[in-house]
């Protein structure tokens, strides 16, 4: 499994509940750009629609820009691939207030590209502040034992 992008501040602003695996439609062209790691997940999330659940926001620039559709575009709607009895469970979780569906990384398995999406809670800012102070002290802890050991 090769990670080919992640969204790294996902688990800073959310709180990861459950996690879920899903394939992605997408053109030739945008297969190679991704596995090239050309695909960016800040601000994207993931929305379900006429029991249809779609990734929002991810761009994907052209594989080779001057030979790209003229109507391409990189920040496109694209449908992900699920179950039918995993959607309708997510359809009923995303009604729940509070939780929203972001997607974690893309990677590749056995050839196909998939995209992991969590279930997640927005933190809070005093939740953001506590993060940031246990990352902190983790490191400070790190640093005291290089230098006795």
């Amino acid at each position: 499994m090769k990670v080919l992008s992640e969204n790294r501040k996902a688990h800073f602003n959310y709180q990861i509940l459950e996690k879920y695996e899903a394939g992605i439609a997408l053109n030739g062209q945008e297969v190679k750009s991704i596995k090239l790691g050309r695909i960016n997940l800040m601000g994207s999330y993931v929305i379900i629609r006429n029991s249809e659940v779609y990734l929002i926001g991810a761009s994907v620039p052209p594989y080779q820009p001057k030979n790209a559709p003229s109507d391409y575009d990189p920040q496109r709607t694209r449908k992900l691939l699920l179950r039918k009895t995993e959607i309708d469970y997510l359809l009923g979780k995303s009604q729940q207030k509070g939780l929203t569906m972001i997607p974690l990384k893309v990677y590749t398995n056995n050839g196909k590209i998939k995209v992991e999406f969590g279930l997640g809670k927005g933190k809070k800012m005093f939740d953001k502040r506590e993060t940031i102070k246990k990352r902190e002290t983790e490191k400070e802890m790190k640093r005291e034992l290089k230098i006795r050991g």
